[in-house]
């Protein structure tokens, strides 16, 4: 038995400095009843992979004990600080009743990799899971990316979510033209937001801030830019649709874009069709005398741009700031999925004062002791084991990158939740019992640092609430983290 397990993990597998005795069995090749009884898991984030992840692992075992730590003094995620205001999304409930069990706790305000290390949760749990997501952008890497005017849309969306990391980003919407590059459903967000009429978002969770800036924005033109062609867009068709609607703006598509693109769609898996049928609708045909009323009174638009790679942004004549874009002319090569945009040679300039790149999410390494692929910006894991580290596992965007929505992420938790509970029952996590929660608290007491509980987070709830009462709001929504601690009188 011994001998087949140390195979299973890979003898680099046990740390150096506690190789079990000449003779023994590794503790956790044996079947333990103590921790099969009590198993102490901790969860890393508390967005939709932690509270999905301790969701299953409550509901599969009767008696695990669920600790859920978080940086921010906030449960939630990117539910809170990315899903956009005007799209409020209703798991926070289901997040709560599993936040309310009496084997899960959730403690904020603490950060891992800082304020305690990934190796000292493991001496306190059984095992570890790592589900703090993706809280880096992609950089575009082309000259000007660092001029004012040029910010990440993930920064943008944090802005407006209240994430207190981006409340001094101040974005300058003194322009005419905006330029988001990127053509999933966070860049169809970010234009979204930027032209509704104020007075739609007034009732959202929008933070005052954001609704004080937007009121005085003079951009009315916002163009999404994409490599590829209409059949590889990266949004969803229900975010389209709402785009096309949009009060106020109308959509701008070139016909040309187009052609041919009748006879490819007949091919396509089926929602992939109904989203490009859409497009070409809205690109070719002529609408109706209630739409194109809709569309001349309209004081926006927005307009989608394909075939377009960004080299680079633009200076102002004075080279403080960005003043627009300089994209490479592409053309695509290759079938399905293969499919890649290779430059043509020919070179076009588009003006703009705001440039917001949404090329995707990255994630962080967390710890030096967690292997990390920074190439591809996740924690290298086999099902959500991660690779050569027994007892740390990991679940949602960290585990296979920033792709997917909230149903993804559920399935994707739920089998790293799987995995751990198998891993449990065949004796491969550590034997014994952990001391969970009780060792992090002294740890973290030691180092000045106040968790924030579940039942903090509930006070700070009933304060947005009473605040957004005022002026019809769901929610004001605190932004500043010291503000949120002193009102628990941390």
């Amino acid at each position: 038995m011994a001998s087949r397990c140390w195979r299973w993990w890979g003898w680099s597998a046990w740390p150096r400095t506690r190789l079990p005795p000449a003779g023994s069995t590794p503790s956790f090749c044996h079947h333990f009843s103590t921790q099969e009884k009590t198993p102490q898991i901790c969860v890393v984030g508390s967005g939709p992979a932690g509270f999905y992840t301790a969701q299953h692992l409550l509901k599969q075992h009767p008696q695990a004990h669920v600790d859920i730590y978080e940086k921010q003094p906030v449960p939630f995620g990117l539910v809170r600080f990315g899903v956009a205001p005007d799209h409020p999304e209703n798991v926070i409930n289901t997040f709560t009743q599993t936040a309310h069990s009496g084997r899960c706790a959730f403690w904020g305000n603490v950060e891992v990799g800082r304020d305690v290390t990934v190796p000292e949760l493991q001496e306190a749990y059984h095992a570890v899971v790592l589900s703090y997501g993706a809280e880096d952008h992609r950089a575009l890497e082309i000259p000007g990316e660092e001029l004012p005017g040029v910010c990440s849309a993930r920064a943008f969306v944090g802005w407006y979510n209240g994430l207190p990391e981006n409340q001094e980003l101040e974005p300058d919407l003194s322009c005419d033209t905006a330029v988001i590059l990127g053509q999933g459903n966070v860049a169809l967000d970010v234009a979204r937001i930027l032209l509704t009429p104020p007075e739609h978002l007034e009732r959202t969770d929008i933070t005052k801030a954001a609704l004080g800036v937007l009121r005085q924005s003079r951009v009315k033109t916002v163009w999404l830019v994409g490599r590829r062609g209409p059949l590889q867009v990266a949004f969803t068709i229900k975010e389209l649709r709402e785009m096309i609607q949009l009060p106020g703006a109308r959509p701008i598509l070139d016909p040309v874009d187009f052609l041919g693109l009748q006879d490819k769609i007949k091919e396509v898996p089926r929602p992939r069709k109904r989203l490009t049928e859409l497009l070409l609708r809205t690109a070719t045909e002529k609408p109706g005398p209630a739409e194109a009323a809709r569309q001349a009174s309209a004081s926006r638009a927005w307009g989608l741009r394909f075939f377009r790679s960004p080299q680079q942004v633009l200076p102002s004549p004075d080279g403080r700031r960005a003043a627009g874009v300089r994209l490479a002319v592409t053309r695509l090569e290759g079938v399905d999925e293969a499919t890649r945009a290779v430059p043509t040679g020919d070179m076009e300039d588009l003006p703009c004062g705001l440039v917001l790149s949404s090329i995707g999410y990255k994630s962080r390494p967390v710890d030096p002791s967690v292997p990390f692929d920074s190439k591809l910006g996740v924690i290298p894991n086999v099902e959500g084991r991660v690779m050569d580290v027994p007892g740390l596992y990991c679940s949602g965007w960290v585990k296979r990158g920033p792709t997917g929505v909230i149903a993804t992420t559920m399935t994707d938790s739920f089998l790293t939740g799987q995995m751990l509970l198998q891993d449990l029952k065949a004796g491969l996590l550590p034997s014994g019992p952990r001391p969970g929660y009780a060792a992090i608290q002294a740890l973290l007491s030691s180092r000045g640092v106040r968790p924030v509980s579940f039942s903090d987070w509930e006070k700070l709830d009933a304060e947005e609430v009473a605040r957004g009462q005022g002026t019809g709001k769901p929610r004001e929504k605190l932004v500043d983290p010291q503000e949120m601690l002193r009102l628990l009188g941390h």
